[in-house]
């Protein structure tokens, strides 16, 4: 009896340490390739660092650093002419631009000088990737020739009258309500569009339209008789406005002065830099078209709707 009993704990014993010497061991074995530093990442997912750009493409933007550099420069300081109007930089028309030439990237990345370059050769122009005077002139003739370039008034039956509800003044006369019928439906179209993208940034009703309120979106001006325009001009001697053209195509009922922020229709460089700046006319600027309707540069504010391909209008 003595033997056995000092036997029993004594087996007990062994049978235990060779537990605990498995253990050790064993967890020592299933890092054996892994390790000290990583053991603790071994159950978890391993995040990849970010993708790096091909040695290719970081020598053909490379190409490119010394025009960023000057685009970054001269985006606020370059003169260039439209018409008789005097411009400093290219700030204010810089979603334009982006849009036009097909790129996300800030004018001071060399990205951005790349699709310049792209732009400028296939336009004529010598790829440089800098946004010169020349290339701004050539940039502005191309969005000029997305417009109407027409002020023909459309016959009765072709112009409605839209609700007070679509327009930026709720006081505004019942007789300048009115826009060309094809126009109205493109413009509704646009808005179910946007209130879809802008949700959360633009206050839209569960249909779709602007909600109480809101004035980003809305009509500032429609459809302008010719004689109502000459009435602007008369009680407006020598504006520079093309708002107030003798010829505009506000008389075609296919022209609408959108709300984009700011003050309304205001031309000065301040204004117009915070008006590009808006969720509005960045939305505008990349979906208009998709709808019917190009911009006229220079007023933000100005859309005019001209359905069908360039050349077949």
């Amino acid at each position: 009896m003595k033997k056995q009993a000092v036997f029993l704990p004594t087996a007990f014993g062994l049978v235990l340490a060779g537990l605990v010497f498995q253990f050790a061991f064993g967890k020592r074995d299933a890092f054996a390739q892994v390790s000290s530093g990583d053991r603790t990442l071994v159950s978890r997912t391993v995040s990849s660092a970010p993708a790096e750009r091909p040695r290719e493409v970081e020598t053909a933007l490379s190409r490119f650093s010394a025009a960023a550099s000057l685009n970054a420069r001269s985006r606020r300081t370059m003169t260039w002419a439209f018409g008789a109007k005097q411009q400093t930089g290219w700030d204010i028309y810089v979603p334009l631009v982006s849009q036009t030439i097909g790129t996300n990237a800030s004018p001071d990345f060399p990205e951005f000088a790349s699709s310049l370059s792209k732009w400028q050769s296939k336009n004529s122009l010598e790829p440089t990737g800098i946004l010169d005077d020349t290339t701004m002139t050539a940039m502005a003739k191309y969005w000029q020739s997305q417009r109407l370039g027409r002020s023909d008034v459309p016959s009765a039956d072709r112009l409605l009258t839209a609700p007070i509800i679509d327009f930026f003044d709720p006081t505004r006369s019942p007789d300048l309500l009115q826009l060309e019928r094809e126009t109205y439906t493109a413009y509704k179209k646009m808005l179910q569009a946007a209130s879809k993208d802008l949700k959360g940034v633009v206050r839209f009703t569960k249909d779709g339209e602007l909600a109480e309120g809101e004035k980003f979106f809305r009509i500032v001006s429609a459809f302008r008789s010719p004689d109502y325009q000459a009435t602007l001009r008369a009680a407006s001697p020598g504006s520079g406005r093309v708002a107030l053209a003798k010829h505009s195509a506000h008389a075609t009922g296919q022209a609408l002065d959108i709300y984009v922020g700011g003050e309304p229709v205001t031309t000065k460089d301040a204004n117009r830099l915070i008006q590009v700046n808006t969720p509005a006319y960045k939305w505008l600027v990349k979906n208009a078209s998709r709808f019917g309707f190009y911009p006229y540069f220079y007023e933000p504010w100005h859309w005019e709707y001209v359905p069908g391909p360039i050349g077949q209008r």
